[in-house]
């Protein structure tokens, strides 16, 4: 206990005697923590503005075309595809879901949203937060996720006006939004959500298509009686409905375009800001240690053990690296209050808690490299006595 209060003595001691050399390297490492936090949350955002919609559906099964890939640009289901799943035992629910762009245009800049066909009641319709859901038929009736309120100031209530390009020509249609939903970001843009039919008649389609009025499903969305049974499930849907693939919700995810090479790219960063802190902290504390050889020489000279200077170096990487990190964790709440809902920047309690401890940890990890040295002085020769 005692060679703990005078290791934790040295420590503070030597940090405040010598404030201004240990405040700079607080400064450094809170903007690597600042670089570090932001990094995690711009991979959340990216990953949250790309998979927030099929994260959230009410299934737990994925139903695509056949040799699709899971990709669901890639997937057109025939329209009885969803029928014939829901008359497979053990299937809850299905609902379609026609995937499409679109471009809100009655606003001072133009929006560009994703454009999603859903059905009332079943699974792809998100849970309405404000207002109602929209008819059936060819209403012209929408419901929009949250973001696009944020970004457009859109209400429920309010009239929009979209563009879509039909063969050659761009054409204006009007829809009333009707409810507000929340989290339904699809392909990194704010999404609007339409009935079936309604999708069909105003959604961009090339000159072949226009003669068509059957709107071809991209995917279908399954909600099981028994959610735990989903290996089984695909393999009986597969066997009952012909021309599909099945998969859940998570290798959906993961095959979404490009998902898991961005998210590869952004761990990656936040690996090297750590390795940069890392060498960073062990730079400065060996020249720290470098520079008081001599300090450290008397220390063992009048009976201070390799424990107490070793705990002290420690102790005092600790307190430095905690004050940087409560800097840079500082700066991060106050800059994430200024940034604007157009950047994809999501600071999850999880991702950013796993970042401040391995910011925490890095310290004594860089440091430790000085700490051995520290413990490996002998007395004589740091006096030149021996």
């Amino acid at each position: 206990m005692k060679s703990v209060s005078l290791a934790t003595y040295l420590a503070v001691k030597e940090v405040i005697r010598n404030r201004g050399r240990f405040l700079l390297v607080a400064l450094v490492i809170a903007l690597i923590t600042l670089l570090v936090l932001f990094i995690a949350a711009l991979g959340e955002g990216l990953a949250t503005g790309n998979r927030q919609y099929v994260a959230n559906l009410d299934a737990q099964l994925i139903v695509f075309l056949e040799k699709s890939d899971y990709v669901i640009t890639a997937s057109r289901l025939e329209t009885k595809t969803v029928k014939s799943i829901r008359r497979v035992e053990g299937v809850d629910d299905a609902g379609a879901i026609y995937t499409s762009n679109t471009e809100i245009v009655s606003l001072a800049e133009p929006l560009k949203v994703s454009m999603l066909g859903v059905e009332p009641g079943r699974p792809g319709m998100p849970t309405i937060l404000e207002g109602r859901e929209f008819r059936t038929g060819e209403a012209r009736e929408t419901v929009i996720d949250r973001n696009v309120a944020l970004r457009s100031g859109i209400q429920v209530g309010d009239l929009i006006e979209i563009r879509s390009t039909q063969g050659t020509e761009d054409e204006f249609f009007e829809l009333e939004v009707v409810g507000l939903v929340d989290g339904q970001s699809y392909f990194f843009q704010p999404t609007i959500f339409v009935p079936p039919a309604t999708w069909e008649k105003i959604r961009p389609q090339s000159e072949s298509e226009l003669t068509s009025d059957t709107p071809f499903p991209s995917i279908i969305a399954v909600r099981l009686v028994e959610p735990s049974q989903t290996d089984v499930m695909s393999a009986l849907l597969m066997e009952k409905v012909s021309n599909i693939e099945v998969t859940d919700i998570e290798t959906t995810i993961n095959n979404i375009p490009g998902y898991s090479a961005q998210q590869g790219t952004v761990q990656t960063q936040g690996i090297f800001t750590l390795l940069i802190g890392i060498l960073v902290i062990g730079g400065f504390f060996q020249i720290q240690i470098l520079q008081k050889v001599p300090q450290i020489g008397v220390l063992k000279a009048i009976g201070a053990s390799n424990g107490v200077v070793g705990l002290s170096a420690v102790m005092q990487i600790i307190l430095v690296t905690a004050l940087g990190v409560g800097i840079g964790g500082g700066l991060t709440y106050l800059f994430s209050l200024g940034f604007p809902p157009t950047i994809p920047l999501t600071f999850n309690g999880e991702r950013s808690l796993i970042a401040v401890i391995l910011l925490l940890l890095i310290g004594p990890f860089g440091g430790m490299v000085s700490i051995i040295y520290a413990v490996r002085i002998e007395p004589l020769k740091a006096l030149r006595l021996g």
